[in-house]
């Protein structure tokens, strides 16, 4: 058995890249990553120990949408150090008119959990959270 160190990156696949960009290039730096390229339908930015890519859909797929319960990405969860930050992030979010699933709000998960879920412009899922402590990650060690 061997004992992962968390994700080292995720990598979205939307079908109105031009649209997203704009989304990515604002939100991603608000959350201290640093962006390490734009080019050729692809965008990467790296911070807080991962990194997020988002990459054109090829030609055949950019007319689809994201559909939650299909297979594949349900969504991604950000981890926040402090209820605080998450309010903020809220906030921030809410500048950029963001489809706003729910706001800052405690939930049953794990002892202390409280998040924020949204949309990406292609209407991916994204929750940005915060758990005291090591929460469920507890559990591992």
């Amino acid at each position: 058995m061997i004992e992962i160190n968390g994700i080292a990156h995720i990598i979205l696949t939307v079908s109105n890249f031009e649209l997203c960009v704009p989304f990515y290039e604002k939100m991603l730096p608000f959350l201290g990553m640093t962006q390490i390229f734009l080019e050729d339908g692809y965008l990467y930015y790296v911070g807080g120990r991962t990194a997020i890519g988002i990459r054109r859909a090829s030609p055949e797929y950019q007319k689809d949408h994201f559909i939650q319960s299909r297979i594949g990405l349900h969504h991604f969860c950000l981890r926040a150090r402090d209820k605080k930050q998450v309010d903020l992030f809220y906030e921030f979010l809410c500048t950029l008119n963001t489809k706003i699933i729910h706001p800052p709000e405690e939930g049953n998960w794990a002892p202390g959990y409280y998040s924020v879920l949204f949309e990406d412009p292609d209407g991916i899922r994204i929750e940005m959270n915060y758990v005291p402590g090591k929460g469920l990650l507890e559990l591992n060690n």
